[in-house]
């Protein structure tokens, strides 16, 4: 991408000599055809005063013309470096979409005068719409690899999309479809890697509510009981257990797995000393038996925030962390959570240093032509 970066400055002094050149070689040949006409006799010779004013009118023109190419030939080489900011931007992750959309650049198709001071930029423009193009490809797999993975949790993507990535409208106007112009290519191309990047960014915003770093800091976690039906350990009998079960000494740190509110922090009968957090999006994790609570209820919290202190309060027959994942109020197996925790936390940072990133990085700016 290096590579593809344009001093506007330069490519438009570039451009403004060959339009004089140009000029002057119209300007030129007009006058010896004058010439040749006046020696046949086809035109009446000019005074000196008419010669004058002719050449003088024809200067003006000239003038005229190279000021168009130069306007045209900065703004073409202003929109190539914008798009190429944009396209750093978000392969860097350094843009949110907000930024990009508001400064989104169009491409004007250029004057016919100016055709060849603009023809040298044709090709960083059609390396740029490759890139945008691979960029989009990549946005798009990443996306249905992310809901895929989403779906194997048992979670549906709208739930966290909330319908944010398909609300939409506006009166209708249609487009000139016969635009075929590179200006208009490019534009559509764009406008394509744009809407793309923004739905997996809205996904990405949204996976912050999902469970997704273990509970324990351990190498390796160790489980003493398994979600679903078992021998309850008190009175041998078939029965549901809601979570699973992760030994430790008394006091081990238990961590919230993902942001969200205290719902409850306090004695809950079997539980014990209960921690349970609501995330959003209808989910919530519980964190039972603990010895010590570090929270209190309506506290908000982040992922990886020491919450209490494993211990065997309530109904236990030793020192453990009871750890359930719900959603909309049924427990669900917290194990696929825990072993996709390294991808959803992947996600999650990105999306974290993508907002942080973009509060502090000055967006780029649009360059503005002349008058």
């Amino acid at each position: 991408m290096k590579r593809l970066t344009l001093g506007s400055t330069s490519q438009v002094a570039i451009a403004g000599v060959a339009a004089l050149a140009l000029g002057f070689t119209a300007y030129g040949v007009g006058q010896a055809g004058r010439g040749v006409a006046e020696a046949a006799g086809l035109i009446a010779p000019s005074t000196p005063a008419g010669k004058v004013a002719r050449m003088e009118a024809e200067v003006a023109a000239m003038q005229a013309k190279v000021k168009t190419i130069q306007i045209a030939a900065k703004a073409h080489a202003a929109t190539i470096e914008q798009r190429q900011a944009i396209l750093a931007g978000v392969l860097s992750g350094k843009l949110s979409p907000d930024q990009i959309a508001l400064h989104m650049p169009v491409g004007q198709p250029a004057p016919a005068v100016a055709a060849d001071a603009i023809a040298p930029f044709r090709a960083a423009e059609h390396k740029q719409m490759q890139l945008a193009a691979r960029a989009q490809q990549l946005a798009q797999q990443h996306y249905l690899d992310t809901v895929a993975k989403l779906r194997k949790l048992g979670i549906d993507p709208s739930r966290l999309l909330g319908g944010k990535d398909e609300a939409m409208g506006g009166p209708y106007e249609p487009a000139a479809t016969a635009d075929a112009s590179p200006a208009a290519a490019a534009d559509a191309q764009f406008r394509s890697l744009f809407a793309s990047w923004k739905k997996l960014d809205s996904l990405e915003h949204s996976v912050i509510a999902i469970p997704s770093i273990h509970p324990i800091h351990e190498a390796k976690l160790i489980f003493s009981s398994y979600f679903g039906v078992r021998t309850d350990p008190f009175n041998g009998t078939a029965a549901m257990h809601a979570g699973v079960d992760m030994p430790g000494a008394v006091g081990t740190p238990v961590y919230a797995t993902a942001d969200g509110i205290v719902d409850r922090a306090g004695r809950a009968g079997g539980y014990g000393n209960l921690v349970e957090i609501d995330h959003g999006k209808g989910i919530q994790t519980r964190y039972g038996h603990l010895s010590k609570i570090l929270v209190s209820a309506n506290e908000r919290v982040k992922r990886g925030e020491e919450i209490g202190l494993m211990g065997s309060t309530g109904r236990s027959t030793g020192s453990h962390l009871h750890y359930e994942v719900r959603i909309d109020g049924r427990a669900v197996n917290p194990i696929p959570f825990l072993q996709t925790a390294n991808y959803l936390v992947a996600m999650q940072n990105q999306a974290t240093v993508q907002t942080a990133s973009a509060t502090t990085t000055k967006a780029p700016s649009i360059p503005e032509t002349e008058d």
